[in-house]
């Protein structure tokens, strides 16, 4: 990943299993990998110690412990890692969304980030449309209160005439906000709203034709530059014969 605070210097994250799914074999559950204060303590705790620049906290409203109260838990106990969290649009109410990041970022010393998630809601289904266009507004206001700025927004999802709340983020800013999709909204979204936006594996020229592709999109259309992001599944071992076996395995 690309740095938020030094373009220039390449961000280097890890991942906290808060959704049950950092096992041996993706996709194949292990119990003793299960979702837990204790566990994914331990995981954030490591990669803090170790170096690693940030660490993606995942929301899953029935695969593990909720993001937002490890947040706040892990904020303390954490010293120099930025904290990557995931908020899902729509699932909260938003002046006491902004409210809660403004304290969790003043809790970590300014290393929060957001990693801005799209999808449904517990007990509700949005069509693909609706559903980003909820994301967007979601992400503008939450951006301008945590900018400190008051806000008389009359939306199709956000109805708000409200002061921005007394806390504020250690910068006075909004953390910096991580976004990715694929689909043609989700694009325009990014490029419009996000700071970063974050690829899956693939080729090196397919990737290269993604950000190829944002980097227009905000340009031409909104303005606007992006940093990004690409996600990898790392297999380790002591020599490169012995991790290519390692991936060959089967379950």
């Amino acid at each position: 990943m690309s740095s938020i605070t030094r373009p220039d210097v390449p961000e280097v994250s890890w991942f906290s299993a808060l959704c049950d799914d950092d096992y041996e074999f993706l996709g194949v559950p292990d119990p003793a990998l299960a979702s837990s204060w204790e566990h994914c303590r331990d995981i954030v705790q490591t990669a803090d110690r170790g170096g690693f620049d940030n660490v993606l906290l995942p929301s899953g409203y029935g695969l593990g412990i909720d993001s937002t109260a490890f947040a706040a838990a892990i904020a303390t106990h954490t010293e120099k890692i930025h904290l990557l969290l995931a908020v899902r649009m729509g699932e909260m109410w938003l002046p006491q969304l902004a409210r809660q990041l403004a304290t969790i970022d003043q809790m970590a010393g300014g290393r929060l980030c957001i990693n801005i998630i799209s999808s449904d809601i517990p007990g509700e289904e949005l069509e693909s449309a609706p559903r980003y266009q909820r994301t967007r507004e979601w992400m503008q206001v939450l951006r301008q209160l945590l900018n400190g700025q008051s806000i008389d927004v009359h939306g199709d999802f956000v109805d708000l005439t409200l002061d921005p709340p007394r806390a504020q983020t250690v910068s006075g800013t909004c953390p910096p906000m991580y976004f990715g999709g694929f689909s043609p909204a989700a694009k325009d979204v990014a490029a419009a709203e996000a700071d970063v936006f974050l690829t899956w594996p693939d080729t090196v020229a397919s990737v290269a034709s993604t950000v190829e592709e944002m980097t227009a999109l905000a340009r031409e259309r909104y303005d606007r530059d992006l940093l990004y992001g690409l996600r990898a599944h790392l297999i380790v071992r002591e020599t490169e014969a012995e991790a290519r076996a390692a991936a060959d395995r089967l379950v």
